[in-house]
């Protein structure tokens, strides 16, 4: 079973087990407009709760993607290189950044459910 959970920062996770897929809320996606680039993180990289994890540009501004949790990154989205605008045409589908093992479940606690969501962006 797939648990989704949402950060304050607009990045979106599916919990499948000790592995999370994140990438960024279609939220995020309307308000950055046209996506032109993706800078994604290295394989094995460990990775901080909090900390930059990737780069997404768009013809508006450039923004950090956070990781949700602190693990290590297990696979990346190499599909998002070449095709950038999937963020904007499926932001929380096909267009997943990357899948980080996740080293502490609790981390989870400060996360948020579709409902606690929406009403953050409301």
């Amino acid at each position: 079973m797939t648990t989704t959970l949402y950060t304050s920062d607009h990045e979106w996770l599916a919990i499948e087990g000790d592995v999370a897929t994140v990438g960024i809320t279609d939220y995020a996606q309307s308000q950055l407009g046209d996506v032109v680039f993706i800078e994604l993180p290295k394989l094995g990289r460990a990775l901080k709760k909090a900390e930059a994890a990737a780069v997404v540009e768009s013809v508006k501004a450039a923004s950090d993607v956070y990781a949700p949790v602190t693990g290590e990154v297990l696979e990346t989205n190499d599909a998002l290189a070449a095709e950038p605008a999937l963020v904007n045409s499926d932001a929380q589908g096909k267009a997943w950044f990357f899948k980080i093992k996740i080293a502490d479940k609790s981390e989870l606690g400060g996360l948020m459910d579709e409902a606690a969501y929406k009403a953050h962006t409301a």
